[in-house]
């Protein structure tokens, strides 16, 4: 051997340390890449061939349109041939009557093509983060400057992130600035949401006589809820949408197993021995308190343009405290 070339020599690795050699030889340890996130699981419907219960609904649709038409243009008729004016004004009426459901139509199809949009959203960003994709990332900011680029409440996290976004090369990390930065502030709000409609339910519950009136008024401030979660979140919430995102927040709390309750878990919320104590329908009302709250953060992580990882996410427990407070301070009363 040559003096250039070094004798070999047994290293000592060390599984919580960087290895070292005997020669002070140091190596490089590579940077963690951080937690990746995950769509929320929502299962997708696929195709089974042709619908026949779908060609049957259209066609008596399609009937019930016609029949319609038929009887709205006869009676049109039978008012212009007692007297021309009143045709007229029958005519000008079934106008503002199709105006009406034509915006309908529009409003329910912007929904759901809304809700559509955030859901692309969120799989371009979870691409975004786990593969460190510019193209994705891209696409996720230039989709976040179309839905919160107008709006007064992420004015200011959208006018830092372009402040800034200039200065950070990595397209991770720029989507982690704009999700501090933009989304951060409407997790809290979702926060004063959730606890608002959870303690709400709580208490209507406790004091509704009748059970079947239960039902009413939870699946009520549930539906409420999801509309104003959707919005924050930059969704339109019009009927359809509503519905299509109360079946898809249900699907989810059915594959991350979301709607089992534990008697620790009303424990926790009444302390422990005391639900005993207690009349049966605060009990009553402490379940569906809870089963709000897990709702409240299913939808959030549907209606969520960012996901979170599992580390970061609001578990249960930092609401269960809001079901057994009387008053919320921390955000605007609904009416």
């Amino acid at each position: 051997m040559t003096a250039n070339h070094r004798k070999p020599a047994a290293f000592v690795l060390d599984d919580e340390e960087k290895p070292k050699s005997r020669h002070k030889i140091e190596f490089e340890t590579q940077e963690s890449l951080g937690e990746l996130v995950a769509v929320p699981q929502v299962p997708r419907q696929t195709s089974k061939g042709f619908r026949w219960g779908f060609l049957l609904v259209s066609a008596l649709a399609a009937i019930l349109s016609l029949w319609a038409g038929l009887a709205i243009t006869t009676l049109i008729e039978d008012f212009f041939a007692r007297s021309a004016t009143l045709g007229w004004l029958a005519s000008s009426i079934a106008g503002l009557a199709g105006l009406a459901a034509l915006a309908i139509v529009v409003r329910e199809v912007w929904g759901l093509s809304r809700l559509r949009r955030i859901e692309h959203i969120q799989e371009l960003s979870a691409r975004a983060i786990n593969l460190d994709e510019a193209a994705a990332a891209a696409e996720t900011v230039a989709s976040f400057e179309g839905i919160y680029g107008s709006r007064r409440d992420t004015a200011w996290g959208m006018k830092t992130f372009r402040d800034h976004k200039n200065d950070i090369m990595d397209p991770r990390d720029r989507i982690r600035l704009l999700d501090r930065l933009v989304i951060g502030p409407l997790d809290e709000e979702s926060h004063r949401i959730i606890a608002r409609r959870a303690r709400r339910v709580t208490l209507l519950t406790t004091v509704t006589p009748a059970a079947a009136l239960d039902l009413v008024f939870v699946a009520a401030q549930n539906l409420r809820m999801l509309r104003e979660l959707a919005e924050l979140y930059g969704g339109r919430p019009s009927t359809l949408s509503t519905l299509k995102l109360a079946r898809m927040v249900v699907s989810h709390l059915a594959v991350t197993g979301g709607l089992a309750l534990s008697d620790n878990l009303i424990q926790h919320v009444v302390g422990k021995g005391l639900l005993g104590r207690l009349s049966a329908r605060f009990g009553e009302g402490a379940v569906n308190g809870i089963l709000t709250s897990r709702i409240g953060l299913a939808a959030r992580d549907v209606c969520r343009p960012v996901p979170q990882s599992e580390s970061t996410k609001e578990t249960l427990g930092s609401l269960l405290r809001e079901l057994v407070t009387l008053g919320d301070s921390s955000g605007p009363k609904t009416p």
